[in-house]
């Protein structure tokens, strides 16, 4: 039981604590890395404390807009471009510059990684998913207040048609927002890139601000654990139907609750935990050209669906299917209104929407698609 599980970890986070007092580590020794489980045991803040954490976060400036927010990002990108490695940790020097809210250029030193796995393989993408470290910076009255870490989903590469891709990923955080508040938040970006060394712009692309987990946790009132090997029942069942419906929806499979891959998962002080899914470019919404669906799972294409949820009675999904079913409307009208999505990529994510509200329609359609045939699983 995931109970049990904590205790243990907080009995043996206080045995090794006890242990350490009988030896010093030298400065040149590594500090051992935290326990992510003794999180999971470790006491709560005030619920005025929670309260307050949860309106910051909910107010942070970043995400009060969606027009598209023009940046400049300055750096080496010849050298972090060759920065493959998924293990290397190497930071680089860069200057972002946006314009506060009198219209004036702010520049922020800052430093910039390359992150990632697929997307940061040379074969993927010629330019790098980016993260950005702001600390350091005076950020009152920017746009980027209250921030201290940024994920950054730029273009993959500098092609028009890659652009399109960018802008139905964040399309597909904005569809789950409407449906739940637990889930990540996205701002569209417009970047110009500029090479330091030149001080020359390379390019000006589409790219995606992605919220700090630790926001979507506070706005949550809770926090963020890792957690590995989860089960399905050791989850809020409301939050994992969600879950998995939207990744029907948008045809999504590259993720895990096990191994905690493409989802983060929050706790509550009520010690409940709730899935929270992000990463959504290898999907059957986006459909770039490099995705593809794990062979184990028996799809040709990321455009096929796959259901990956628990088996439950049909009824019970069908509960977490009216909720999207009630946004529909609100769905197509924003897919409609991304003027920057171009006619037939337009045409072709509406299709894919409406084919999944058919499969959800009625109680029926939920049983055929998603209940029949399912696979009995503890986890995935």
């Amino acid at each position: 039981m995931l109970t049990r599980r904590i205790a243990l970890t907080a009995l043996a986070a206080a045995a090794a604590a006890v242990a350490g007092l009988g030896a010093q580590q030298t400065a040149s020794q590594k500090a051992p890395k935290k326990n992510p489980l003794v999180k999971l045991a470790a006491e709560w803040a005030e619920p005025d404390v929670i309260e307050a954490r949860k309106t910051e976060a909910q107010n942070r400036p970043l995400f009060q807009q969606t027009d598209p927010l023009p940046f400049v990002l300055t750096a080496d990108f010849k050298t972090i471009n060759k920065d493959r490695n998924p293990e290397s940790t190497n930071r680089y020097p860069g200057v972002l510059t946006v314009k506060d809210a009198q219209g004036r250029e702010e520049s922020l030193k800052i430093r910039v990684s390359p992150r990632g796995h697929l997307r940061r393989m040379a074969r993927t993408c010629d330019f790098v998913p980016l993260r950005l470290e702001l600390a350091g910076n005076d950020l009152d009255g920017t746009v980027f207040e209250g921030q201290t870490a940024l994920k950054l989903s730029a273009h993959c590469r500098d092609e028009k048609e890659y652009d399109q891709y960018v802008l139905r990923e964040y399309l597909s955080y904005r569809l789950l927002n409407l449906v739940t508040p637990k889930s990540f938040r996205a701002r569209l970006a417009r970047g110009t890139y500029v090479d330091v060394k030149s001080g020359k712009p390379m390019t000006t692309r589409f790219g995606i601000f992605i919220e700090h987990e630790n926001d979507v946790a506070r706005r949550l009132g809770g926090r963020i654990v890792e957690l590995q090997h989860l089960q399905f029942k050791e989850v809020d069942p409301a939050a994992l139907n969600n879950m998995m419906l939207f990744n029907y929806m948008i045809g999504n499979t590259d993720f895990s609750i096990y191994a905690l891959h493409n989802v983060r998962i929050v706790q509550d002080p009520t010690r409940t935990l709730y899935t929270i899914p992000y990463d959504f470019d290898l999907t059957g919404f986006v459909n770039p050209p490099y995705a593809m669906p794990d062979r184990r799972l028996g799809i040709r294409t990321v455009v096929d669906r796959l259901y990956r949820g628990p088996c439950v009675p049909a009824d019970q999904l069908d509960k977490s299917a009216e909720a999207f079913r009630a946004k529909r409307a609100e769905m197509l009208a924003l897919l409609d209104g991304m003027k920057e999505i171009d006619a037939s990529a337009r045409a072709q994510a509406k299709d894919y929407l409406e084919s999944f509200f058919r499969a959800i329609a009625q109680p029926n359609n939920v049983k055929r698609s998603l209940v029949d045939g399912c696979k009995a699983t503890p986890t995935m």
